[in-house]
């Protein structure tokens, strides 16, 4: 059978999405994605002046468009980039750590400051750690709720052949939709005709006039 076709009179559909847990998740983990990614451009486009070097801020602003990306299929169910972005964040994380002390060693009277003050620099990549660790914990459970698990199912809900046997169905089940019978036999207080001879003969013979 073909890969993503499902069988005549049945339909594809992915039951582990239908779930609130997944649904919820999703929006959680897009929602990390889309932090991690205002974060990034804020600490870079902030600090621009003072970067050690304008390469390392270019890198940075295309980390964050990946994140954005990836926010955005997330939101289209795509389960392939959630492991992506969960080591992406694990070294994210780690350069956020080394880069928090840099920014509030800067933070001295008689220099230049960037855009935004140096203490509050570092404290956006301080607030950046525990951000990607939050999304390194929910990318791995909407890895394991598994989205992309598809199953067939009769379309409407119905099996093949299920209709043509609905009415029979409620008649056998329901009394009131079974049709009147037009013989007399089929009556609850008829009797078979063994069971009247029987009957018949054991009647006492009646007794002749006088």
């Amino acid at each position: 059978m073909a890969i993503n076709v499902a069988r005549e009179g049945y339909e594809l559909w992915r039951p582990n999405r239908e779930k609130a847990e997944a649904k919820t998740t999703r929006f959680i983990v897009a929602f990390a994605l889309l932090v991690s990614a205002g974060l990034l451009a804020l600490i870079v486009l902030g600090g621009w002046k003072r970067l050690e070097s304008h390469s390392v801020g270019v890198i940075t602003l295309l980390w964050a468009t990946i994140y954005l990306a990836f926010a955005f299929l997330v939101v289209r169910w795509n389960r392939g980039v959630l492991p992506v972005a969960a080591a992406l964040a694990i070294i994210m994380a780690i350069f956020a750590a080394i880069a928090a002390p840099g920014w509030f060693d800067r933070s001295k009277p008689g220099l230049s400051g960037p855009a935004l003050p140096d203490d509050l620099l570092g404290t956006l990549c301080l607030i950046m750690i525990p951000v990607q660790l939050f999304l390194i914990a929910v990318s791995m459970v909407g890895f394991n709720q598994e989205w992309h698990v598809e199953e067939e199912r009769p379309i409407g809900g119905y099996e093949p052949g299920e209709m043509d046997y609905e009415d029979e169905d409620a008649a056998a089940n329901r009394p009131e939709f079974a049709e009147p019978a037009d013989d007399d036999e089929t009556e609850p207080d008829a009797q078979a005709p063994e069971w009247r001879e029987d009957e018949e003969a054991e009647r006492p013979p009646e007794r002749a006039d006088e």
